[in-house]
């Protein structure tokens, strides 16, 4: 589900939130991406990343970078964060927190700390969430629900899976979501749009508008055939999603862009999403009733948006959220009492009053977004993203509490996931029911999933899974080691999965495997001897950690920040000459054996003078010593195309503090005439 704060223009494409019209960015006088803040605007997200990357680029090579390049960091965060791109917004926003905390807002600290979650760095993310609990606890409810003294998210991995989650057929590789029952039918809304789909893309993230469909229920309840359209009369060229039924199903209430014919727009451009009805009428004798009658409710606004709504089971009260007025977050759950009906004598005409809004409280809404509610008659179900949990949405449930309701429950794994989980709905004395959710097995975007709510002992046993995941570091040193390759196979060695080690050395793998069974981990790195690792995973739902340690191919060879280096004894070269000197001689050496040992091996050379002397004869003097390196080893016997450059750099990479105006030794400038050697290929 892409990620939003604040509720405007349209129901996204491949997500169930509602837009960001108003940011909390540092207001900037003169922007330098004029271009993206307009596709930012009108919610071009991943156009707008696009251009705010280039220009992170082009201002991280500049000097006094930082207000500019402060508010560029923030919005192509964002623009990954609104379209759930987690591993990307989170990249981003470490850099702004790296940079910028404590001074940035602490919104910013909330963002990172579900970015971390997106890409399963619980531990990383816990940390961040007390950080925002601490600075925001005077402002901000979302403190209390963070700050993890009562519950943790150690304590929500451990609740005991209830969900048994079935993939349905009807899922495209768009969005499919927002199922609500209807007779013994579902609707449902998707982007699927063939006929239209190259006039009418969504650039949110490039696919078509989204309408609503209707599929038959198979008997088991776990998986869904299209019938076709929901309702011709409405579905427009726009964007219809998310709808809820009357008690006696002659009604429905369903949300649309501000739609009159062509978008209605607020004085600042913004479209917003509204609630409409429409009622089930024969026109005449033997005819087919149809959705007609389609009015707005009276709460809505050119303002503000208003959606996602859902009915009492005894047809008295109307939940939906909105960003309106009196709202205590991004998005909160409101509820109206539905008044008496009043009918034209035509009966082509329905009238309904409504009472006014009422805000649920800081019992159910928080600072965050709550959203997609669904009322039983034991309980409210709905998603947020103001509580702790395991990603973006995740899904909670809030029984009845005379006229008010309990504090809510995180319904816990399988059904939340990493990422984004919402639009639940459930048939309570079945014990089935659908949701929705963007994690990545699915089939698309946003999927639709049938479930099952079982007894945990019966989930133990019909459907116990197992998520893989750990670390690489260096036996040696115990140092983490990033970008390495981490395979998994099955026991008649098919590989099933690869993945590669994030910046910490952690690695977790996507797909879901099987308890009480036999795997074999492989991990590889350029440089290091290859690990395998037999593993026989857990005995109940949950992870199956896995450390791997990795050797260098040979002691000579080391990882520095990344890079792949060959470790001998530093190559000191006299003032002011580039001869290779007998005791060099005698490092380089070195190099030749372990290059002959492994044949396939290319570096490049990098020499470096000390401060003495101007900036131009250091950088030609160095440039010597590495050309006159590269000499002595094609004279040892290494072919020239096994060195790929070697260049100096003169005084510009000193390892200590040795520059032009600053007294030192001559050992301490001696440390920094060196040559170092990079391996590049093996």
């Amino acid at each position: 589900m892409k990620k939003a704060i604040i509720l405007v223009l349209i129901l996204w494409l491949g997500s169930s939130s509602f837009a960001q019209s108003v940011t909390t960015y540092n207001q900037i006088d003169k922007s330098s991406t004029p271009k993206a803040d307009k596709f930012f605007k009108r919610m071009w997200y991943k156009e707008a990343a696009k251009i705010y990357e280039r220009e992170l680029n082009s201002l991280s090579k500049k000097k006094n970078r930082d207000i500019d390049y402060l508010r560029v960091l923030k919005k192509a965060g964002d623009s990954y964060f609104f379209n759930t791109d987690m591993k990307n917004a989170n990249r981003i926003y470490k850099q702004l927190i790296s940079n910028y905390y404590p001074e940035i807002e602490a919104e910013y600290v909330f963002k990172y700390a579900h970015s971390l979650e997106g890409i399963g760095e619980y531990k990383e993310a816990k940390y961040w969430m007390k950080k925002f609990s601490r600075i925001t606890k005077k402002t901000d409810n979302r403190s209390e629900k963070y700050n993890q003294e009562n519950k943790t998210i150690e304590d929500i991995l451990d609740i005991e899976p209830q969900f048994i989650l079935t993939n349905l057929s009807i899922n495209t590789k768009y969005s499919d979501f927002g199922p609500m029952y209807y007779k013994d039918k579902l609707i449902y809304s998707s982007a699927v749009d063939s006929s239209n789909y190259h006039t009418r893309i969504y650039h949110w993230n490039e696919q078509p508008f989204l309408n609503m469909y209707v599929g038959t229920i198979n008997k088991t309840a776990s998986n869904v055939k299209k019938d076709g359209d929901f309702s011709e009369n409405l579905n427009t060229i726009y964007h219809e999603a998310t709808l809820a039924f009357s008690a006696d199903e002659k009604r429905v209430y369903f949300t649309r862009n501000n739609y009159n014919g062509k978008l209605e727009r607020d004085n600042k451009g913004t479209n917003h999403l509204k609630l409409y009805s429409a009622d089930l009428i024969k026109t005449g004798e033997g005819s087919i009733a149809e959705w007609k009658n389609v009015k707005e409710l009276p709460f809505n606004s050119e303002n503000y948006s208003v959606g996602h709504p859902s009915v009492s089971s005894d047809g008295k009260l109307l939940y939906f959220v909105s960003d309106m007025p009196g709202s205590i977050g991004a998005t909160d759950i409101f509820v109206v009492d539905i008044l008496e009906n009043q009918i034209n004598n035509n009966k082509d005409s329905i009238y309904t009053s409504y009472s006014k809004p009422r805000n649920l409280g800081d019992n159910i809404n928080t600072a965050g977004r709550e959203m997609f509610p669904y009322i039983t008659d034991n309980a409210l179900y709905f998603a947020s993203d103001g509580y702790l949990g395991l990603g973006g949405l995740d899904v909670y449930q809030s029984t009845a509490k005379e006229s008010s309701f309990r504090k809510p429950v995180n319904l816990g794994a399988p059904l939340n996931s990493k990422l984004d989980d919402f639009a639940f709905i459930i048939k309570e004395d079945k014990n089935t029911g659908f949701v929705s959710s963007n994690r990545k097995l699915g089939k698309g975007d946003d999927d639709i999933y049938s479930f099952v709510r079982v007894p945990t002992k019966l989930i133990e046993i019909q459907a116990c899974n197992q998520l893989v995941k750990g670390s690489v570091s260096n036996t040696i040193t115990g140092e983490t080691i990033s970008n390495a390759k981490v395979a998994l196979y099955n026991k008649n060695e098919e590989l099933l999965e690869t993945t590669i080690t994030n910046i910490n050395g952690a690695y977790t793998f996507t797909k879901v495997f099987d308890c009480k069974t036999k795997y074999k981990i492989v991990a590889s790195k350029t440089g290091y001897q290859q690990k395998n690792k037999p593993l026989l995973t857990g005995t109940k739902t949950g992870e199956t950690i896995v450390p791997l340690g990795l050797e260098t191919l040979n002691e000579l060879i080391v990882e520095e920040k990344g890079l792949l280096k060959i470790k001998i004894g530093i190559i000191y070269f006299a003032l002011n000459e580039a001869r290779v000197r007998i005791n060099a001689a005698i490092e380089l050496n070195k190099i030749v054996i372990l290059m002959m040992q492994y044949p396939k091996m290319v570096i490049r050379i990098e020499s470096h003078t000390d401060s003495r002397n101007t900036d131009s004869y250091n950088l030609s003097l160095s440039d010597k010593r590495a050309k006159s390196t590269k000499e002595y080893l094609i004279k040892s016997g290494i072919q020239p195309n096994r060195i790929d450059s070697a260049k100096g750099y003169g005084e510009s990479q000193l390892l200590n503090k040795c520059s032009d105006g600053v007294k030192c030794s001559s050992l301490e400038h001696q440390l920094n005439r060196r040559s170092e050697f990079i391996i590049i290929k093996m």
